[in-house]
């Protein structure tokens, strides 16, 4: 029966696969590579379609699949809310939610506070497995796959970077790091990579959990890289932008978009040759993705926590002056922009010509064409 179980798993994810290049946004950032791309392009003046209001701030974002959109809440709830904006289900986690959730297979991976890493029933919200880190998780999971293998690997601040058995919940491999690990691993390929507040890159074997490479930067690592071929692109706590080769090691460069102050907490965009990337000093910076050649900025009110999204020719990103816009790839020009009254810290999710995200104090908004 577990053989069984477990051809089903690799069925299901092959099928996960083809869903998230269509209409499904099943993870953080769209993909495991954690580009935030997607070929459809939003309309021009997207209107809101409805807003459903979970009753407690968030700081998590929304992933899709099937229609049904997934998030958390900091009162600790996992919700499911249906295309059209009303209630599927909600479960009690007992401890907030702060990163986004993963659909994977028919699972709803997502994790709590106090360490808990959880998958439950996404049609029903019930529990299927529990594991238990030692320390707080503030990044989202991810998944690989490897042949007939494939794991979830979550990081969490009790400094291990954990690989879990999809099906079973039970530990993998653990790799220890020198300090707590705040952002999602990317999947690039056969290649594990994240950073942390250790300061330091890693490129991990996801079979063995085995560590491959390293490439130490010096400073807090609090987002996730973003990773083409073999080129990642990341940010650190001071407001540097590095684009480093993974197959040699090598930085191929390095930039500042925060000279006058701010943090990088967000993940990069990458898309035909362009990357974009938000600074807690409320800049947008766009750069020519191979050698670092700076295109455009655009200067938001507030700081960009969130993750922008590249959506056809179109960037879309929240910001804590509360205003959700969308840019021309091509020249940072403001297409549109939406007022929410709130401080804006979620990744938008994309599907089509229609997009969702959330507001701080926990509205689900869906936009589009009416």
């Amino acid at each position: 029966m577990k053989l069984r179980a477990e051809i089903l798993l690799v069925l299901s994810v092959f099928a996960v696969q083809v869903r998230s290049q269509g209409t499904d946004w099943p993870i953080f950032r769209g993909t495991g590579d954690l580009t935030g791309k997607t070929a459809w392009t939003l309309p021009d003046q997207p209107r809101l379609l409805w807003s459903w209001n979970s009753g407690s701030s968030t700081k998590s974002s929304p992933v899709i699949s099937d229609g049904t959109v997934y998030f958390g809440t900091d009162k600790g709830a996992l919700i499911a809310v249906a295309p059209d904006g009303k209630l599927s289900w909600k479960k009690d986690a007992g401890n907030p939610i702060e990163s986004p959730p993963m659909v994977y297979m028919n699972y709803i991976i997502f994790s709590t506070s106090d360490g808990k890493l959880m998958a439950a029933d996404k049609s029903t919200g019930k529990t299927i497995w529990t594991y238990l880190t030692e320390n707080q998780i503030a990044g989202s999971a991810n998944w690989w796959n490897k042949g007939s293998a494939s794991g979830i690997v979550v990081g969490s601040y009790d400094y291990y970077l954990h690989c879990v058995n999809p099906v079973t919940g039970k530990t993998l491999w653990k790799l220890l790091t020198e300090n707590y690990i705040n952002g999602t691993p990317c999947i690039a390929g056969s290649r594990i990579l994240f950073g942390g507040c250790d300061g330091v890159v890693r490129i991990v074997d996801p079979t063995s959990g085995k560590q491959k490479d390293s490439v130490e930067i010096g400073s807090y690592i609090a987002s996730s890289p973003a990773v083409t071929g073999d080129l990642a692109w990341f940010g650190d706590y001071d407001g540097n932008f590095f684009c480093l080769n993974i197959a040699s090691g090598k930085m191929v460069w390095n930039r500042n978009p925060g000279q006058d102050g701010g943090s990088i907490l967000s993940v990069p965009a990458v898309s035909s040759g362009f990357v974009v990337i938000g600074n807690d000093n409320g800049t947008l910076s766009c750069y020519k993705a191979t050698d670092g050649t700076l295109i455009w900025k655009f200067r938001a009110g507030g700081s960009i926590k969130g993750s922008a999204v590249i959506s056809g020719d179109r960037v879309l990103f929240g910001s804590e002056d509360g205003y959700i816009y969308l840019l021309s790839l091509n020249d940072g020009r403001k297409i549109w922009s939406f007022k929410t009254g709130t401080p804006v810290i979620s990744s938008p999710a994309v599907t089509r010509d229609r997009f969702y995200i959330l507001s701080g104090d926990g509205r689900l908004m869906a936009f589009g064409i009416k």
